[in-house]
């Protein structure tokens, strides 16, 4: 966590978190049967938008891989 930011910490155990999303996450996945309405709702969201994030860093990273591959494949048919 940066120096200057200011943490959100959960009200469960007091554990410092960067955003309101990872705290969301965390809620989940450690004090998921004391949730209310409005935190799972909040939960549903962050797992959203971290899948996206998830899925785009998969399809880059895919990307690179094949890049690389067939770069190298180019570089050994010439060599």
């Amino acid at each position: 966590m940066p120096p200057d930011a200011t943490p959100v910490d959960c009200e469960y155990c007091g554990r410092p978190f960067e955003s309101d999303g990872l705290l969301a996450l965390h809620r989940w996945r450690v004090h998921e049967s004391a949730l209310t309405d409005e935190q799972r709702s909040a939960y549903e969201e962050a797992y959203e938008a971290e899948s996206g994030q998830l899925q785009r860093f998969r399809l880059k990273a895919l990307a690179v891989l094949v890049l690389l591959y067939f770069g190298l494949l180019m570089v050994y048919a010439v060599v």
